[in-house]
């Protein structure tokens, strides 16, 4: 179900406790079983180097050079084990959060432990992709500390968890100050993207018109709009629902519902969330994306989105609105267009006359791909 759904990555804890139950003996057969698993689907893994373990530092996150060491000498080993596996081996996860870094966030301890690792990495195995600090939602005070502290010299790529209980066009501001954080400390010449490592909403929250449908809606924007600002990895949270407690929003933000039967077709009842990412994902499988167009006044404005994507003289366009219902005038040449909604339903074709495309938005995308693959937007429209 994964691969049918066009996902091409999946992030999964690589749990201290469980790989080393005894002191320098590491097991790894769980996370084998998984490589294997995904390696037909060519599905690639991000592993998180966590939490604790009773067997040093009193089960605290590690704050002592022993402890330190210890953590290390099992990251060391795991990246060694799983060398050339195309893994991305992340730092923590959320150690800002006093949830996961025991007995309450450190950032000093983090980093620390996370310049050890990334020097571990260097010397046993420097070809690995190392990505940290899969930061609690966006947290400068905690990341420019990390920066500050040299930890671009070791990581690839920086992740963070914006989570929020507003729309996810609103993730654009943020992702702009980290990049800003990020162009001030990074090594001259090194280009380290922003990573969404951890991000979702629930079909089930105390937030107006949340329901099943509107997580699908949201779930096709937020993918789009990390792509538009230049984010280029998304790890939706998570994959199937925790549970069926109606009043408990954490039990809901699966793709799918908690209801495993392996004796059916498909195993899981699949949400609308699912639907959502496998239309999105093969609607716009093999295109990239190019620009965010500038709709002409007065029917176009800031809160509408239109992503053109393109793969050599083909595009593809998705659009949508955090405003009112209205019409908006794309620049097209004269042509016919298909129309898809965000979960795949085919739509009523619109064509394009002298004046351009006309069409209606509202808050759920929609996709429009040119009858004639070879059908250009204007060219001022182009990037």
């Amino acid at each position: 179900m994964l691969a049918e759904s066009g996902v091409h990555w999946v992030r999964m804890d690589l749990t201290w406790v469980d790989t080393e139950r005894t002191k320098g003996q590491y097991d790894f057969s769980a996370y084998d079983r998984l490589m294997a698993a995904l390696a037909p689907y060519h599905i690639r893994a991000m592993l998180i180097f966590d939490y604790t373990n009773p067997l040093y530092d009193q089960n605290r996150s590690p704050y002592t050079d022993a402890g330190r060491q210890a953590f290390v000498n099992w990251a060391a080993a795991a990246v060694q084990h799983f060398e050339g596996r195309g893994v991305l081996w992340e730092m923590y996860n959320e150690p800002n959060w006093i949830a996961f870094w025991r007995p309450k966030p450190n950032v000093d301890d983090y980093i620390k432990l996370a310049l050890a690792v990334g020097e571990a990495i260097e010397e046993t195995a420097p070809g690995e992709t190392y990505i940290g600090p899969a930061a609690a939602v966006i947290d400068p005070p905690f990341l420019e500390s990390c920066f500050k502290a040299g930890l671009l010299n070791y990581w690839s790529a920086v992740t963070v968890h914006p989570y929020r209980q507003q729309n996810p066009e609103t993730t654009a501001r943020d992702f702009a100050y980290v990049r800003g954080l990020i162009s001030k400390y990074a090594p001259k010449g090194k280009d380290i993207p922003i990573v969404a490592g951890e991000w979702g909403y629930p079909s089930v929250w105390n937030w107006d018109g949340i329901n099943a449908g509107k997580q699908a809606e949201l779930l096709a924007r937020e993918y789009l709009v990390d792509l538009a600002d230049g984010v280029p990895l998304t790890i939706w949270y998570e994959w199937r629902d925790e549970g069926t407690d109606p009043k408990n929003y954490q039990q809901h933000f699966g793709l799918v519902l908690s209801d495993y039967k392996g004796s059916r077709d498909p195993v899981y009842t699949p949400k609308p969330a699912y639907v959502a990412v496998r239309a999105l994902t093969s609607f716009f499988a093999g295109f990239r994306f190019a620009k965010r167009l500038d709709l002409a006044k007065p029917s176009g404005g800031p809160a509408d989105y239109v992503l053109l994507f393109t793969k050599s003289n083909d595009l593809r366009l998705a659009a949508w609105t955090t405003g009112s219902p209205h019409k908006v005038l794309i620049p097209a040449s004269h042509g016919k267009f298909d129309e898809v909604s965000y979960l795949g339903a085919r739509l009523a074709p619109v064509k394009a006359g002298r004046h351009g495309l006309s069409i209606a938005l509202t808050s759920a995308p929609k996709y429009l791909r040119p009858v004639k693959p070879n059908a250009l937007l204007r060219a001022a429209a182009l990037p």
